[in-house]
C-alpha cells in the first residue's frame, strides 16, 4: 500500500495535478469495446472507416477507463481518499485513436471541508485528458472525497 501523501488540507483552488501518461493500442481498443460498447465503429476495421471517424476509434468509456488508472497510478493511490459521491459533465471532445498517448491533469475546482464528519472534505475536480497533440479529448467533473490530517 502507497503513503498517504495527499490529504484534504493540500488541496488549493486552481491546482494542476500532473496525472500522467498512456497510450492506447487497437487491440486495447477493439477488447474492451467487443465487451462493453460493441459499436461497429469500436470493433470493425471495415464498418469503422465507413463511419463519421475514418476509421476505429475508442469507446468514451474506455476513456474514462483510462483516465481512472491513470487518476489512480497518479493520485488517489497516495491520497487519503474515502471516493466520490459521483461524476458530472463528461464530455468526449474528440475521437481516441489507436496509439493516441492520453495525458491527464487534475484541475482543483472548489474545496469543501464536511461539517458533519470533520475528518474529511470533498474537492470538486476538472479531469482533462489531451491527446499526443495537445489536443483535448475529454472533460469531466467529479468531487471526491479526501480524508484531513489528524489533528491529533
Amino acid at each position: 500500500m502507497a503513503t498517504i501523501e495527499f490529504y484534504f488540507e493540500d488541496a488549493t483552488v486552481g491546482d494542476h495535478l500532473e496525472l500522467g501518461s498512456r497510450t492506447v493500442s487497437e487491440a486495447e481498443i477493439l477488447a474492451f469495446a467487443r465487451d462493453f460498447d460493441p459499436q461497429p465503429f469500436h470493433i470493425d476495421p471495415a464498418a469503422a472507416a465507413q463511419s463519421i471517424f475514418g476509421g476505429i476509434i475508442a469507446s468514451g468509456w474506455h476513456t474514462c477507463a483510462l483516465t481512472m488508472r491513470l487518476m489512480v497510478d497518479g493520485f488517489l493511490s497516495r491520497a487519503a481518499s474515502l471516493g466520490s459521491p459521483g461524476v458530472e459533465n463528461i464530455r468526449w471532445l474528440r475521437p481516441v485513436r489507436p496509439g493516441d498517448t492520453l495525458t491527464a491533469r487534475i484541475v482543483v475546482l472548489e474545496t469543501r471541508a464536511s461539517q458533519s464528519k470533520p475528518d474529511r472534505g470533498a474537492v470538486r475536480m476538472r479531469t482533462e485528458v489531451t491527446n499526443q497533440l495537445g489536443e483535448m479529448v475529454m472533460t469531466m467533473e467529479s468531487t471526491g472525497l479526501i480524508g484531513r490530517r489528524s489533528t491529533g
